[in-house]
């Protein structure tokens, strides 16, 4: 089948690529540094044969030169995710995930890869206001997070032209579902939110809930990579992709989803009252993706619209959080 390098493949979005490919049968390296993933989403891993995890940094080029070798792809999953994290410490944001990914990229092209397949982020449409978004009109970006994300597809580009190697760039927008962290400062809104619904905490929302985004469940994802990492269209690599859903739900809405869907589990939880606070500094007011692209050139089709991936997260949730 082959070997696949997954950069971050101990957190939430690596984790599921890991178990997914494993279950196809292709060698999986791991490489993390435990800085946001967890070791709890590697365990099930730790006894297949098909499964190496090197502990180490994408900042270490050393170690990124070892978890490519004899690599045929690359999964590149690590970042510092987050646009408050970033706007608190810019620094270390693109410590990360720009020399890093710097680094991934001379190791994947040295180990000559395949074809190497990154994290982009919807963050990279910045302050266009065009509706759908789409992948060639973009605007500035709105925090340091989105500008270390524009970055690297702009070495992807070069990258590509320069010295040959395959990239494709996948634009996450709000990425949900199993495995997702509801813990710490920079938690995502979704498990965010489930874990507060399910103690009886009232969830914010930052601003009148007006905002809305392209949630896109984690079985979308897991097939974008796939696609992009397995296609033989010629036309198809060297690019970017919108990976999402091509829907957009209101934060209000998605409140009124997760609270009848945990109501199912818990008749309390319809009681729990939303409360609103100021909006965040360096959030878009509406994120929609164009997925047509991806449709015509990767043959994408999303199984699961925001209610389905609700669903299937909040029983996840429910069944590991209790």
């Amino acid at each position: 089948m082959g070997k696949i390098l997954i950069t971050g493949g101990a957190g939430f979005i690596g984790s599921n690529l890991t178990e997914y490919f494993l279950n196809k049968g292709f060698e999986v390296v791991c490489l993390d540094n435990f800085s946001t993933g967890h070791r709890h989403n590697i365990e099930p891993f730790l006894k297949n044969p098909n499964y190496k995890l090197i502990e180490g940094s994408i900042c270490d080029l050393e170690i990124c030169r070892a978890a490519v070798e004899n690599a045929d792809y690359v999964l590149h999953q690590a970042a510092l995710g987050s646009v408050p994290r970033s706007i608190n410490d810019p620094i270390t944001s693109n410590e990360v995930n720009v020399s890093g990914f710097l680094n991934m990229l001379v190791a994947a092209r040295d180990a000559k890869v395949k074809r190497f397949v990154y994290a982009a982020s919807s963050s990279t449409y910045g302050d266009s206001a065009a509706l759908p978004k789409v992948e060639e009109v973009i605007g500035k970006p709105l925090s340091p997070y989105a500008i270390t994300k524009y970055v690297n597809e702009l070495y992807a580009d070069v990258f590509s032209k320069t010295y040959g190697i395959e990239c494709i760039g996948l634009r996450y927008f709000n990425v949900f579902g199993r495995r997702q962290d509801p813990n710490g400062t920079y938690a995502a809104v979704i498990p965010l939110f489930v874990k507060q619904l399910m103690n009886h905490q009232s969830p914010k929302i930052n601003g009148t809930g007006d905002y809305s985004r392209d949630f896109t469940y984690i079985d979308n994802v897991i097939q974008m990579n796939e696609l992009a990492m397995l296609t033989n269209n010629p036309e198809a690599i060297n690019t970017v992709y919108n990976t999402a859903v091509g829907d957009r739900t209101t934060l209000n809405d998605l409140v009124t989803y997760i609270k009848k869907y945990l109501t199912e589990y818990d008749e309390k939880i319809a009681d729990v009252e939303v409360i609103h606070g100021p909006n965040r500094v360096g959030d878009i007011p509406h994120s929609l993706a164009s997925i047509d692209k991806a449709k015509n050139l990767l043959g994408y089709n999303p199984t699961h619209p925001i209610e389905k991936g609700l669903k299937e997260a909040i029983t996840w949730y429910w069944e590991n959080l209790k």
